[in-house]
């Protein structure tokens, strides 16, 4: 599964204002209905949810919030670089400025789990993420997700 499967250029925020965890994923959920064509209160909740169950900051400044939802026809994803890293819960207790919010329809059940280790492998690259935090626009992220990995398109 590639990150081009995932998102596409409307999917990517360059420049997030958020100063809490809560807004970070309202705004996002704002942004991935428009995406998904589903409500952004549905998605939302979706996302409180799965966070009440842990944190999705996964540490290195970088969070992935999931959930499944009724309705997705696939998989879709929202990539975020904050303006401000905030205070995401995260387990390295490290403030986060890279978000990638994946959404899967709920039968999704192994195409969740690549997808979630896809973008995992991909944020885990520490070049990968300093270019990320270095890039300012939707454009340049977009291509940085979806072609800037020749190291993790193997994997």
């Amino acid at each position: 599964m590639e990150i081009a499967e995932l998102i596409g250029p409307n999917s990517v925020i360059a420049d997030l204002r958020a100063t809490s965890k809560k807004q970070a994923l309202q705004e996002l959920a704002e942004r991935a209905a428009t995406v998904t064509g589903l409500h952004e209160r549905q998605i939302f909740d979706v996302l409180l949810e799965r966070e009440r169950l842990g944190t999705t900051g996964v540490g290195n400044g970088i969070a992935i919030p999931h959930g499944k939802l009724a309705g997705l026809k696939k998989l879709h994803g929202v990539f975020a670089r904050l303006s401000t890293p905030i205070d995401f819960e995260s387990i390295d207790e490290r403030p986060v400025d890279l978000i990638f919010l994946l959404l899967a329809p709920e039968t999704a059940g192994a195409d969740h789990l690549k997808a979630l280790a896809r973008v995992s492998r991909l944020l885990r690259d520490q070049s990968v993420c300093e270019k990320l935090r270095k890039t300012d626009t939707a454009d340049a992220l977009y291509i940085l997700l979806t072609e800037g990995n020749a190291a993790t398109h193997a994997a």
